[in-house]
C-alpha cells in the first residue's frame, strides 16, 4: 500500500521560510516523479513544483519560480519542498503527490496544466503566512 505523508508545515510571518518534507513508502519511490499542490479555502487546487524520476529535473509554477525549491532524496524516499520568502497569498494546504504509474512524464505535463488524475495523495499540512 503507497503511503505519502507531508510534515513540516505552519505558521510563518511573510518573508520567512518553511522546508515540507514528503516521506514516500509501498513502493520502489526512485521510479516515479513527485508532486507538491496546493489548495486554498474556496479555491482549486493548482500545481506547485514537480520533479523527474529520471535526472531529477524539476517545475515550477511561475507563482513560487525563484522562492521554491523542490529535491528528493531516493534513499531516504523523500522529496522535499523548501519554501523562501513567503507570502500570504502562498497560505494553503500543500499536498505531496505522486502517479499510480512510474517512469513517464508526468511533472513536465503537470507543469504544463494537465490535471493531477490518476495519483496517490498525501493528507496535506498546513501552511500559514501572516502579514
Amino acid at each position: 500500500q503507497v503511503q505519502l505523508v507531508e510534515s513540516g508545515g505552519g505558521l510563518v510571518q511573510a518573508g520567512g521560510s518553511l522546508r515540507l518534507s514528503c516521506a514516500a513508502s509501498g513502493r520502489v519511490f526512485s521510479s516515479y516523479d513527485m508532486g507538491w499542490f496546493r489548495q486554498a479555502p474556496g479555491k482549486e487546487r493548482e500545481f506547485v513544483a514537480a520533479i523527474g524520476w529520471r535526472g531529477g529535473s524539476t517545475y515550477y509554477a511561475d507563482s513560487v519560480k525563484g522562492r521554491f525549491t523542490i529535491s528528493r532524496d531516493n534513499a531516504k524516499n523523500t522529496v522535499y519542498l523548501q519554501m523562501n520568502s513567503l507570502k500570504p497569498e502562498d497560505t494553503a494546504v500543500y499536498y505531496c503527490a505522486g502517479p499510480k504509474v512510474a517512469g513517464g512524464t508526468w511533472a513536465r505535463e503537470w507543469a504544463q496544466g494537465s490535471p493531477a488524475s490518476y495519483m496517490y495523495w498525501g493528507q496535506g499540512t498546513q501552511v500559514t503566512v501572516s502579514s
